[in-house]
C-alpha cells in the first residue's frame, strides 16, 4: 500500500522530463553499506501481472530523483522465456495501473497529456492512444474484459462544505462548516468531495457518455477511504457486472463503523444490489437460511471465471478492524453463501480465481506471507508456498504463477512460483547494482518465552561483519497498527537492515497483537495497551541482552503509531532499560486522542470504550495507563517526530508529549515535517527523517 501511495502521489501532477541516475558513487561502493541515500536509488516494483498466455509479465518500476523531490513510474514487460525486459514508457511522464485488457493490449493511467488519463498501447508498447478525457483526470480504473465498457474513479463534489459555498456572497471568507462527524480523515479535510464510480461504454479509441453508479448525491467513497483501493472493484467475466466495495454511512454512523458490504451493479438494467444484506430470504449458508449479520468490514469482490460466484473477504465483528479476514464465496444463482477459511486460523489476502472451484490468496503465517490454496468445497486449506520471505501480491494464468516477492534484505522483485511444489524462482532484478556493491546484516528468527508462557517469534537484525566478540547497541523496534505483523517486509521508511547497517543490533518482536499467529494472539491487545504486548516487548529485549555481543549500557527503543506509543509509554516503566526513545506519531494521550481522531471505531474497540463512561471497566483502565499519566518518571532524552498532516493520530499528540519532555527537563527534539501525514514518503523528507533518527542514536547510543 505504501509503494501503491508513493506512485500516485508522484503520479497525481503532470511531471517533466526526469533525469535518473542510480549508480552508486565510487565513496559508496567502497563503504559497501545501505545509507538512506543508497537506499534512495533503489528501483521500486509496482503491480506485476502475467499475460493470458502466461508468457509476458506487465509490471511498473518506480525511480526517485532527490535532486528533483520526486519520482517516476514507467511500464515494463519481461518475457519469463528469455528473461529478457522491455522499456514501454520513459520518464517524460508517469505511467502506472498498467493491466492486460481482454484485446491482447496494455491499458494504463499516464498524465502525458496533463492530468492522469486512461490510456492503450499493444503490447510493445507502440500505438498509444489516449481514451478518456475526463476533467481533472481520473484516479484509477478498469476495462470490462470484453473491452467494450470501462469504470474509473474521480472525486465528486456532492455538499457544500466552505464557507463560500455555503454563504456565495462571502467569497474571500475562508472555512469550513461542518455538522457531523468525520470532518477530516488520515490526511485530508472533508471538503464534500467523494470518490465514486463511473462505468461508460467503449467504442473503438472513444469512451462514450459516463454514469455515476455510485450514486450523484452518494456522500461516500467508492472505493473505501482513506485507501481508496481499486482492488476493491472487479468487473463480470461476462462485461455484464460490476461488482465494489462501498460503506453508505456519514457522520457518527460513519466514524464508528466498519460496516461495508459487497454490491453487484447490473449495467444494462442499471440497478444494484447488495449481497450482504438484499434478499435476505435468499442468503443461505449451506442450504439454510442465514443469520450472518455482515457488520464488519466486506471487502474485495472477485468473480468466478463462469461467472457464477464472486468471492469477497468479510469481518465478522462491527468495529474491528483487525478481526479475521474470512474468505466467503456467494452463488448467485442460489443465492448460498459459503465460508471456506473457517477451520483456518488466518486472514484471506488478495484472493484470485484459478478456475471456478479452485481459490488461491495469501495468508500471513508466522511472521510471513505465503500463497494458500482451497476449494469452494470447502476443504481444508493448503499452504503452498514456505519460508522466510512476505509474497505481495501474484497473478495466475494459463497455468503458471507469477509474484512480488520480499524480504527484510531484498526490496521487492518478481518471482516466479510452481505451485505443485511452492517453489519459486526470482526472475527480476531491478535492484542487482545495489546488492552486488552493498552487504546485508544475517537475520535470526529467535523463539523467545513471554511472561505467560508463550513462545514468541522475534526477527534479530546483525550489523553487516557481525562480531560475535564485540559489543554492539541495540534497538527494540516497537510496531505499529497495533495489529500489521513484523514480517519479512523491507520498508523505505522503518527498513530494518538500513539500521543495521549503521552499526545497531535489531530487535523486533511479533509481540501481542500481531496477525500471523492466530485470532487469539491477534485479539488480546484490544484493550490491554499497556499489558501483555508491554512486557512481551521487554522480554524480546531482555533476552537478547543477555547476549555477550549486546550492550546492555547502550539500549535505545523506536517505533512509530502504535509503536509510538509503546515508546511513551515504556519511557515511563523501562526500569533503566534504555538510553534513548524516539517516537513518530505516537499516541501520548488518551483522553484528547479520542476527540482528535477521525474513525472512532478503531478507538471504541482498542481502548474499550470513550473516556467518559466510568461504568466501562475496560475502557477507564486503558484511559488509566495512558502514556501521559506515567511523564513524571520519564528521564531519558527522546526524539519525537510528526506530520502536520497526520489527522489519524494528530500532530498535537507529539505536541503535548514534546512539551512535556521539555517540562521535565529532557533533552528532546521535535522533527515536525509540514507538508507529510502519518508516514514520510517525499524523498528529501525522507533523507532529513534519516538524519534525525540516527543522529539522535549516534548522540546516544555511541
Amino acid at each position: 500500500m505504501a509503494t501503491l501511495a508513493m506512485a500516485l502521489t508522484s503520479c497525481s501532477e503532470p511531471a517533466q522530463p526526469l533525469v535518473i541516475d542510480n549508480a552508486l558513487t565510487e565513496s559508496e561502493v567502497a563503504a559497501a553499506r545501505l545509507t538512506p541515500e543508497v537506499m534512495w536509488k533503489m528501483r521500486r516494483i509496482g503491480s506485476a501481472e502475467l499475460s493470458a498466455d502466461g508468457t509476458t509479465v506487465l509490471y511498473t518500476v518506480t525511480d526517485y530523483s532527490m535532486a528533483e523531490n520526486r519520482g517516476v513510474t514507467r511500464i515494463y514487460t519481461l518475457c519469463l522465456a528469455s528473461g529478457q525486459s522491455q522499456e514501454l514508457t520513459d520518464t517524460s511522464s508517469n505511467n502506472a495501473a498498467a493491466r492486460w485488457g481482454g484485446d491482447g493490449n496494455i491499458w494504463f493511467l499516464s498524465n502525458r497529456s496533463g492530468a492522469m488519463q486512461v490510456w492503450r498501447m499493444a503490447a510493445d508498447g507502440s500505438a498509444a492512444v489516449q481514451i478518456t478525457d475526463v476533467e481533472g483526470g481520473v484516479e484509477d480504473f478498469g476495462v470490462s474484459p470484453d473491452c467494450s465498457a470501462l469504470h474509473y474513479i474521480k472525486g465528486v463534489q456532492v455538499k457544500a462544505v466552505r464557507s463560500s459555498e455555503v454563504h456565495p456572497d462571502m467569497d474571500k471568507s475562508k472555512a469550513r462548516i461542518y455538522d457531523d462527524l468525520m470532518v477530516r480523515h488520515w490526511d485530508y479535510w472533508d471538503e464534500g468531495i467523494y470518490r465514486h464510480i463511473f462505468v461508460a461504454p467503449l467504442a473503438g479509441d472513444k469512451m462514450g457518455e459516463a454514469r455515476d453508479i455510485t450514486g450523484a448525491d452518494a456522500a461516500w467513497d467508492t472505493p473505501l477511504a482513506p485507501y481508496f483501493d481499486g482492488a476493491e472493484i472487479a468487473w463480470h467475466p461476462h462485461s455484464k457486472q460490476i461488482a465494489y466495495t462501498c460503506k453508505p454511512l456519514t457522520g457518527k454512523e460513519y466514524a464508528v463503523s466498519t460496516d461495508s458490504d459487497v454490491y453487484i451493479h447490473l449495467i444494462e438494467q442499471n440497478h444494484t444490489i447488495n449481497i450482504c444484506k438484499d434478499n435476505a430470504e435468499r442468503l443461505k449458508f449451506d442450504g439454510k437460511a442465514t443469520t450472518e449479520p455482515f457488520v464488519g468490514y466486506d471487502k474485495y469482490p472477485v468473480f468466478s471465471p463462469d461467472g457464477s460466484k464472486v468471492a469477497f473477504r468479510s469481518q465478522r465483528r462491527a468495529g474491528n478492524e483487525a478481526d479475521k479476514e474470512r474468505l466467503f464465496v456467494y452463488n448467485l444463482q442460489s443465492g448460498e453463501m459459503k465460508e471456506l477459511t473457517a477451520n483456518f486460523d488466518y486472514h484471506a489476502n488478495n484472493v484470485v480465481w484459478a478456475d471456478d472451484s479452485t481459490l488461491y490468496f495469501i495468508a500471513p503465517i508466522e511472521a510471513t506471507h505465503q500463497i494458500c490454496r482451497v476449494t469452494t468445497a470447502g476443504n481444508d486449506v493448503e499452504v503452498i508456498t514456505s519460508g522466510d520471505h512476505d509474497i505481495t501480491s501474484f497473478s495466475l494464468a494459463a497455468g503458471r504463477c507469477i509474484a512480488t516477492v520480499q524480504s527484510i534484505s531484498m526490496a521487492t522483485e518478481i518471482f516466479e512460483v510452481d505451485l505443485a511444489d511452492g517453489s519459486l524462482k526470482q526472475v527480476s532484478a531491478v535492484n542487482k547494482h545495489i546488492y552486488d556493491s552493498v552487504e546485508m546484516g544475517a537475520v535470526q528468527k529467535r523463539w523467545v518465552k513471554t511472561t505467560d508462557g508463550k513462545q514468541m517469534l522475534v526477527w534479530v537484525i546483525l550489523p553487516p561483519d557481525f562480531d560475535p566478540a564485540k559489543k554492539y547497541p541495540t534497538l527494540l523496534y516497537c510496531q505499529g497498527g497495533p495489529q500489521s505483523v513484523v514480517s519479512q517486509f523491507w520498508s523505505y521508511r522503518w527498513n530494518f537492515q538500513l539500521m543495521a547497517a549503521q552499526g545497531y543490533v535489531v530487535v523486533a518482536p511479533n509481540r501481542r497483537g500481531l496477525p500471523s499467529f492466530g485470532q487469539e494472539w491477534l485479539d488480546q491487545i484490544s484493550g490491554d495497551y499497556s499489558g501483555q504486548n508491554i512486557r512481551d516487548y521487554l522480554s524480546a529485549i531482555d533476552d537478547v541482552a543477555k547476549e555477550s555481543w549486546c550492550d546492555k549500557e547502550r539500549l535505545g527503543c523506536v517505533g512509530a503509531s502504535y509503536g509510538g506509543y509503546s515508546v511513551f509509554f515504556l519511557a515511563g516503566h523501562h526500569q533503566k532499560r534504555f538510553k534513548a526513545f524516539i517516537a513518530h506519531c505516537g499516541i501520548f494521550n488518551f483522553d484528547s486522542m479520542y476527540g482528535e481522531t477521525e474513525e472512532l471505531f478503531f478507538v471504541n474497540n482498542d481502548y474499550g470504550g470513550s473516556y467518559w463512561d466510568k461504568t466501562n471497566k475496560t475502557a477507564m483502565r486503558s484511559y488509566a495507563n495512558s502514556p501521559h499519566k506515567f511523564v513524571d518518571r520519564w528521564d531519558t532524552p527522546i526524539l519525537i517526530i510528526t506530520g502536520e498532516y497526520d489527522f489519524r493520530i494528530p500532530y498535537t499528540q507529539s505536541l503535548q508529549a514534546f512539551t512535556a519532555a521539555k517540562m521535565r527537563g529532557l533533552d528532546a527534539r521535535l522533527v515536525e515535517f509540514e507538508n507529510e501525514a502519518h508516514q514520510v514518503f517525499r524523498s528529501q523528507n525522507s533523507l532529513v527523517w534519516n538524519r534525525e533518527f540516527f543522529g539522535w542514536l549516534e548522540k546516544y547510543l555511541k
